[in-house]
């Protein structure tokens, strides 16, 4: 004996399928011809809600001082730590160091550093060496070397003094590691911009100044 068909079911889901189609079909039409007219207001809290991007913004000049701290923690890791074992001697870990402490800084921070100017020359004043060109390199060269052994002095300075007090011969209170020794350059390099800022203006009011 064959089954009768139960089509009362059946009739609740094509009806459910149905307005569902309708649904989706009328909010393309909608979103196909939506412009400034026919669009309803929408305020600036709920925009921002949905903007996207940090909660936390940081000022420029801390983005920037970030980067450079951050490209001379790099070269710690990377040399003094990624090398401290495979060259012969300290002083060759450190000229490999300081090289690239330049070279990084040329051809790295500071074109970063231009990227994020709104215009032309504004962040020059975060560099040492501000010029373009090719003489740049051989300049951030020789200032790497500069930075590179005032944090070694600083350092040294450090364990010698933590020696002294824990009355402990050649001890190593503060070792070498790239957030420090980032901090420690960026320290350093914001010291020298100041001086050479300080050093311009003097030179400029001078030259400035009338003869008597």
């Amino acid at each position: 004996m064959s089954k009768k068909r139960k089509n009362g079911p059946e009739k609740p889901e094509v009806e459910k399928q149905s307005e569902y189609y309708r649904l989706n079909t009328q909010a393309v039409d909608d979103l196909v011809t939506a412009n400034e007219d026919n669009s309803p207001p929408v305020s600036e809290e709920e925009l921002r809600a949905y903007r996207s991007g940090p909660k936390l913004k940081l000022a420029d000049w801390v983005k920037l001082l970030l980067i450079k701290a951050w490209f001379a923690g790099a070269v710690c890791f990377f040399f003094l730590w990624g090398l401290g074992g495979m060259l012969g001697s300290e002083l060759d870990t450190l000229f490999v160091t300081g090289l690239a402490l330049g070279v990084v800084t040329d051809l790295l921070t500071n074109p970063i550093l231009r990227f994020f100017e709104k215009t032309p020359g504004e962040n020059a004043r975060w560099m040492m060496v501000s010029r373009k060109g090719f003489s740049s390199l051989f300049l951030n060269v020789g200032y790497g070397y500069v930075l590179l052994a005032l944090v070694y002095l600083l350092y040294n300075g450090i364990n010698l003094a933590a020696s002294r007090i824990a009355g402990v011969p050649d001890m190593v209170f503060l070792g070498v590691e790239p957030v420090l020794f980032g901090v420690f350059c960026l320290g350093f390099d914001l010291l020298l911009i100041q001086v050479k800022h300080g050093l311009g203006r003097l030179l400029h009011a001078g030259a400035r100044k009338p003869a008597k």
